[in-house]
């Protein structure tokens, strides 16, 4: 079940759990997009692999959020809507605010990463695909679960990125796990939205 929505001029998707009746409160997983989706269409959400994928699923759990960037290359010009747009799912009548996880790859990937040191007090746990961020900023993430994934011979963001920012987590604190698939290229994603583990792993976290 897909609703359209917008907040203050984001426009996103929502999808909720079978069964889902208003009132219901779920773990919810904040997607964010690559490069590959931006546009003005939320068809292209809902036939993002994401969705598509976890849509196969027999019995998953989560209801997922999905904004729409419009911005040519970066999710970066609507941060402080972004973290806006946060607070107003963790004070929706769907969301448990305990169980609130951000997925993303590519460009969402690095969103991902900048969403877990920007909002660490609030997301349970992160799992940034293909991404990478500002390493020196990690120790924010100390009490962020961190389930990063890259593929090694992926050619249009080097795995170096994801290795500097699961060793910055690590060596400052942290609890970053790191699965590098040794023969994919960038679209990795495709396995991990596949992996039951990832999402198993995400129900075992939760805030205070």
């Amino acid at each position: 079940m897909f609703e359209e929505k917008e907040f203050h001029g984001l426009k996103y998707l929502v999808r909720y759990p079978a069964g889902h009746k208003a009132g219901d409160k779920h773990p919810t997983i904040l997607f964010l997009h690559g490069a590959g989706t931006r546009g003005d269409d939320l068809e292209m959400i809902k036939a993002n692999s994401f969705f598509r994928i976890t849509g196969e699923y027999e019995d998953f759990p989560f209801v997922c959020v999905a904004p729409q960037c419009r911005c040519v290359d970066t999710w970066y010009d609507y941060w402080e809507t972004l973290k806006a747009f946060v607070k107003d799912i963790l004070a929706s009548d769907y969301c448990d605010e305990h169980r609130f996880y951000v997925i993303g790859n590519s460009m969402g990937g690095y969103a991902t990463w900048q969403m877990g040191i920007s909002m660490p007090e609030v997301i349970a746990a992160i799992a940034p695909i293909c991404g990478g961020g500002v390493a020196w900023n990690t120790g924010r993430l100390k009490d962020v679960p961190v389930w990063a994934f890259h593929g090694a011979k992926d050619p249009d963001v080097n795995i170096s990125e994801s290795i500097k920012m699961v060793d910055g987590v690590n060596k400052r604190g942290g609890n970053a796990k790191f699965t590098v698939y040794p023969d994919d290229f960038h679209d990795c994603w495709l396995k991990v939205y596949a992996s039951e583990e990832l999402f198993d792993w995400l129900l075992s976290h939760s805030k205070p």
